[in-house]
C-alpha cells in the first residue's frame, strides 16, 4: 500500500520572489509621515501634520512675497501651483511654478520671487516611509492678490 500526501511538499522561494511580491503590494505614492517643521510635530494625526506643514509653508512664502514691492498695471487674483521636492535630508528644492500668462506678464520675476521666498526656511524634517527618510515631491497652491 502506497499513500502520498502533498502536505509535506516544500516549495522553495527565493529572496527575489519575496521582494517582487512585496513590491507589488507597496504603495509608492503614500508615506507613513509627511515632511514637517518642528512646529508641526504636535499634530496627532498624519493629515493634521500634513495640513500644518502646507499651511506653514504657504504663510512663509506669502509673507516674504508681501515684503517685496510689486507694481502692476491691473489687479491680479491668481492661484499659482508651486512644485517642490524635499530630499531625504530635508532640503527643499523649488522645481517649477505654474503661473497664469497674465500674472507672468504683470510680474515677470514671479519665479525668482518664489524661489527667493524659500531661502531661509526653518528646519524641515523629511518624510518617513517604513522607518526610512525618503524623498518626496508635492505641489502647493499659493494665492497671489495684487491691487
Amino acid at each position: 500500500m502506497f499513500v502520498s500526501c502533498n502536505y509535506f511538499d516544500v516549495k522553495k522561494t527565493t529572496s527575489d520572489a519575496i521582494l517582487n511580491e512585496e513590491l507589488k503590494t507597496f504603495n509608492w505614492s503614500d508615506v507613513d509621515d509627511y515632511p514637517s517643521f518642528a512646529s508641526c510635530n504636535d499634530g496627532v494625526s498624519k493629515e493634521e501634520k500634513k495640513r500644518c506643514f502646507q499651511n506653514t509653508l504657504t504663510v512663509i512664502i506669502s509673507n516674504k512675497i508681501q515684503k517685496d514691492t510689486i507694481v502692476v498695471s491691473q489687479n491680479i487674483d491668481d492661484t499659482i501651483y508651486i512644485k517642490f521636492q524635499i530630499s531625504e535630508t530635508g532640503k527643499l528644492s523649488f522645481i517649477e511654478a505654474k503661473v497664469d500668462s497674465v500674472t507672468l506678464r504683470e510680474i515677470p520675476n514671479i519665479n525668482e520671487l518664489l524661489a527667493n521666498s524659500l531661502d531661509s526656511l526653518p528646519t524641515i524634517y523629511p518624510a518617513i516611509k517604513r522607518g526610512q527618510q525618503v524623498k518626496t515631491a508635492f505641489t502647493l497652491p499659493v494665492i497671489i492678490r495684487v491691487n
